[in-house]
């Protein structure tokens, strides 16, 4: 059987029933969708869209009506931009655009100051987009299997920031910046070309570092309180006086719960995650530690 296709601007057959719980909910993954359809932005109360693997490869400017809408997923498909009418959704808090084509976010990215999960790994970004310094209640920022070699000095600015995935990027050189962020929690730098690393003291919050699949001979300095994914991190750990730090869950799903955001600065659940990792839950997404 192949997967279900809509005529472009209508709603799939199935909308109405999705909708009639009352949860303002609407997937339309898996389907074969080239654009949203225009009756998609018509919905005004809907909170949870999801279009993942569809095939996507524009968004109408029209999507700025869904006013109430707090996560939308747009991963895996073939965006090459985004519109303008996407950073006009005030509710905003998850936006996960992986696996896409985006060699850059909108000038106006900036104006989704509701925004506290960005995933956008698997894209084509060079640079690290600028708007996304203005994003100081951002606090998970997946930003894996892209194309970054340097990372902006004013990284700072995101000062709710507590989870930060590089891996997969061109880093060559510690990016400075990241010395200056001492509130992180998680650190992802996984499969870069990193020969070294400084002494990660100043990182006071940091729980979780992962260098794996870097150029290096051994771990970096860090406080006892750090779980180490990477060369030479087991012997490090062990060397401890204090009880090595319980490891964090393995690229676990996705999870689009409301809890998320209890996640994002401690404390609550998951069904994707299981147990609680501390009161952290590694901040509802761990892609790339351990890997």
């Amino acid at each position: 059987m192949g997967i279900a296709e809509s005529t472009p601007d209508e709603l799939p057959s199935d909308a109405e029933e999705q909708l009639r719980n009352g949860e303002q909910q609407l997937e339309l993954s898996g389907r074969r969708l080239r654009r949203l359809p225009s009756a998609v932005c018509a919905l005004s109360r809907l909170q949870k869209l999801y279009v993942s693997g569809t095939g996507l490869r524009e968004l109408p400017e029209e999507i700025e009506e869904l006013r109430e809408l707090r996560i939308l997923a747009l991963d895996f498909n073939k965006l090459e931009r985004l519109p303008d009418g996407l950073c006009r959704l005030p509710r905003l808090t998850r936006l996960y655009l992986g696996s896409n084509r985006l060699p850059a976010l909108p000038a106006d990215f900036a104006q989704l100051q509701s925004l506290r999960c960005l995933w956008i790994e698997g894209n084509f970004l060079r640079r690290f987009p600028r708007p996304l310094l203005r994003l100081v209640a951002l606090q998970s920022l997946q930003m894996g299997d892209n194309r970054l070699r340097a990372l902006p000095a004013e990284l700072p600015r995101m000062t709710g920031l507590r989870g930060l995935w590089l891996y997969g990027n061109r880093f060559e050189e510690f990016p400075p910046a990241l010395l200056r962020m001492g509130r992180l929690h998680i650190l992802d730098l996984d499969r870069n070309r990193l020969g070294g690393f400084p002494d990660l003291h100043p990182l006071r919050a940091l729980r979780v570092f992962s260098y794996d699949h870097n150029p290096v001979t051994g771990p970096p300095r860090v406080a006892d309180t750090v779980f180490l994914v990477g060369e030479g991190a087991v012997e490090r750990m062990a060397e401890r006086d204090e009880p090595t730090p319980r490891p964090p869950p393995r690229r676990p799903a996705r999870a689009f719960d409301d809890e998320e955001e209890d996640l994002l600065i401690g404390g609550g659940s998951s069904r994707a995650l299981g147990p609680p990792v501390d009161s952290l839950c590694a901040l509802e997404a761990a892609p790339g530690l351990g890997t």
